[in-house]
């Protein structure tokens, strides 16, 4: 597996750990099963990629890189989608997040 294709399977997995946090919230606990079956999927799908990832890339990297993505994505989401605040703080510390991210690559 070369370097690039490594740094590309750690994005989706940072995606995929976006999907599965939402998908959290948006089971509602136990209520809607099927929606907490596809995040299990995503959750899996994400710990998968992020451990072939880890095949090539150093491993405090790569963990931070996976959980920052997880991270500012799942907030963004959350103030887009779903309904939590907005204001200039917060869009200052995802940034934040996102700048160090782009750091450690």
């Amino acid at each position: 597996m070369t370097y690039t294709t490594s740094w590309l399977l750690l994005i989706v997995a940072g995606f995929l750990e976006i999907a599965f946090a939402v998908g959290l919230k948006c089971a509602n606990g136990l209520d809607r099963p099927w929606i907490l079956a596809g995040t299990l999927v995503a959750l899996a799908s994400s710990l998968y990629l992020l451990t072939m990832a880890l095949r090539v890339l150093p491993v405090g990297t790569a963990y931070a890189v996976w959980t920052g993505i997880g991270a500012a994505g799942t907030a963004i989401v959350g103030m887009y989608w779903l309904g939590d605040g907005v204001s200039l703080w917060r869009l200052f510390w995802v940034g934040l997040i996102l700048l160090s991210v782009n750091g450690l690559r």
